[in-house]
């Protein structure tokens, strides 16, 4: 059996495994998911992710598992960014406790879907066409300057005019009752789709907008390598769940990391644009500079956090845009 294929082997078992054992732990209806079970449920899945890094280097050397590594530290920071969205897009739709662990797995097994055939559709692309890396590129390089000025002023209500919702309400018939965790539910004869729907949707959605950031600056690290795009970005995806309950009620102590974010995307796209000139910058400055951006961000933003408690009630999840 070729290297590949048993890496592919490697991963889809370890993955199967992982899901039995994390929906054993976080799926059952009405569980509290307290931070002490969230700090080892995200410990879980970033030690996976690192002992497949472990096989990557061991199956096929140690430039192709530091480009996994770069691609995985670079999905993971863009996930907890993410976060911060979905607890705003929770406490909007005061979504109950009991629910939380339920709607995320729906939500983040629907966004690991798209994710895919995002990836398989831009593989495809980069495949026929090798100058769409520079667009991606120049995508990133846009993206970082404008993340790193955003101001962080949007506030929860702004979800009323998020596109998605508001194409839900004119298209479905919705009701603001959760249905006690179903889907749907028939009032006076009719039938409405419950909040908890639209969380699902909306969660699912919410990450194709970071998808958009994300899979370009996965290609600029590992272009054409699709075991490293794939495994990256569904283990990075997969800690979700419990990085939610870790965060959730810390969201305010990252304010800053967006902007820790915003120049790593600079870097991978100013890296991608300038091997135009057959310059390359090597896999480990590329992992170098991710993690002391990322690193260096969440320290000064809870530094920053513990010096201004009158701050604590802006909510950190209000940093992105949710078109």
């Amino acid at each position: 059996m070729a290297t590949e294929q048993i890496t592919y082997l490697a991963f889809g078992s370890l993955l199967i495994l992982a899901l039995a054992f994390d929906l054993g732990l976080l799926s059952k209806k009405s569980s509290h998911i307290t931070i002490k079970k969230a700090l080892w449920q995200t410990t879980f899945w970033v030690s996976l992710a690192l002992v497949f890094f472990g096989f990557i280097w061991y199956e096929s050397g140690h430039e192709r598992a530091i480009k996994y590594l770069s691609a995985y530290l670079m999905e993971w920071s863009l996930s907890i960014d993410n976060i911060f969205v979905f607890i705003l897009i929770f406490g909007f739709f005061k979504v109950k406790e009991k629910f939380y662990a339920r709607v995320l797995l729906i939500g983040i097994l629907m966004a690991i879907l798209f994710r895919i055939i995002f990836i398989a559709i831009s593989n495809g692309l980069v495949q026929q066409f090798q100058w769409i890396l520079y667009i991606f590129g120049a995508i990133l390089v846009y993206t970082g300057i404008t993340m790193f000025r955003t101001k962080h002023e949007e506030e929860a209500g702004d979800l009323e005019n998020n596109k998605v919702y508001k194409l839900m309400k004119r298209a479905l018939p919705i009701t603001t009752s959760d249905g006690d965790g179903k889907w749907k539910i028939t009032e006076n004869g009719k039938k409405y789709y419950t909040s908890l729907f639209v969380v699902v949707i909306m969660l699912a959605t919410t990450d194709i907008v970071f998808a958009l950031d994300s899979i370009p600056a996965v290609f600029a690290i590992a272009p054409k390598d699709s075991l490293v795009i794939y495994t990256s970005n569904i283990f990075a995806v997969l800690g979700l769940r419990s990085l939610f309950f870790l965060l959730k009620g810390a969201a305010n102590k990252f304010g800053n990391l967006q902007q820790g974010i915003a120049i790593v995307l600079i870097f991978i796209g100013v890296k991608m644009l300038i091997e135009y000139f057959k310059i390359e910058i090597p896999v480990y400055v590329s992992l170098l500079v991710i993690i002391v951006c990322i690193a260096a961000s969440m320290v000064y933003s809870v530094t920053v956090s513990n010096r201004t408690p009158e701050d604590k009630d802006n909510d950190a999840g209000s940093n992105r845009d949710i078109h």
